[in-house]
């Protein structure tokens, strides 16, 4: 299995004096997602949770919906060619950067129509047209919007710097994102540090299918960056009610908030936040 850190000779220049010394990165290596041996995605990613990252990336992508719909999840051999590669038992060349995730029997293979870098941008009122009404059709979880959890306002103000206390890999290298789901009443309830938002979101969503517990009604999702489109697209795909975010959003991840009846804030910095959707679910 990859390490999540790696260390590196860096030359530190401190108040005018250099010195020679080891430093800590995270680590960051390609991840290949296979849905029943056929190569689906590929994404750079910090080693660690990669079955839940992939079943999380499918969940997000509409493919999984019930903990039922897999039969195994497993590496496979990391070999050149692109067909179906078994999985390995013991030794090989196994780079632990292939995963295979194999449908149970009967379960349709669906087509993928959410693309993880096709909507990069929202100045397209097509495209943004198009991504949204592909979430809409897409979700297995639509009851975002009746959903009636409330959030007091200084339980979600204190969730950054739960957040940020948790970050155990952050600390050693600063090259991280978090994603940490919390319960209404502030309870950390997992934490998922990434080199992207997107996988660190994954994992979350990956660890919640794997144990049963999708959707994830009642529940808030923060993040420690800004709130683009796919953040919001894969949190409306796991049925969470409220996406919070350090930074700002984009326009196209406000819409989906909006049309999707989620609780959308961005800038939580200390007592202060941006509620760009479902404020009547953040009690002042």
């Amino acid at each position: 299995m990859g390490r999540v850190t790696e260390r590196r000779r860096v030359v530190r220049i401190r108040n005018g004096g250099a010195g020679v010394r080891p430093d800590t990165l995270v680590a960051e290596e390609p991840l290949e997602i296979r849905l029943n041996g056929k190569p689906l995605a590929i994404t750079m990613r910090t080693p660690g949770d990669d079955f839940a990252l992939a079943v999380g990336f499918l969940v997000s992508e509409g493919v999984l919906g019930a903990a039922s719909d897999v039969q195994a999840v497993t590496y496979c051999e990391g070999a050149t060619d692109r067909g179906p590669l078994p999985a390995v038992a013991g030794g090989g060349s196994n780079t632990y950067n292939v995963v295979n995730v194999q449908l149970a029997a009967g379960v349709p293979v669906p087509d993928i129509t959410l693309e993880r870098n096709v909507y990069t941008t929202s100045s397209c009122g097509l495209c943004g047209k198009a991504s949204l009404d592909a979430v809409r059709t897409a979700t297995r979880f639509p009851g975002i919007a009746a959903d009636p959890v409330r959030v007091p306002v200084e339980v979600l103000c204190a969730m950054p710097d739960r957040l940020r206390e948790a970050q155990k890999v952050f600390d050693r290298t600063g090259g991280l994102h978090a994603a940490g789901l919390f319960t209404a009443q502030g309870e950390l309830l997992d934490l998922r540090e990434d080199v992207g938002r997107h996988n660190a979101v994954d994992k979350i969503v990956g660890r919640a299918y794997q144990s049963g517990r999708l959707p994830l009604a009642g529940a808030v999702l923060l993040v420690s960056g800004r709130a683009s489109f796919e953040l919001v697209q894969k949190a409306v795909m796991a049925g969470l009610p409220v996406l919070a975010a350090v930074s700002a959003p984009s326009s196209l991840a406000v819409d989906l908030a909006l049309e999707s009846g989620m609780t959308l804030v961005g800038f939580l910095r200390g007592p202060d936040m941006n509620i760009y959707a479902g404020e009547e679910r953040i009690t002042l």
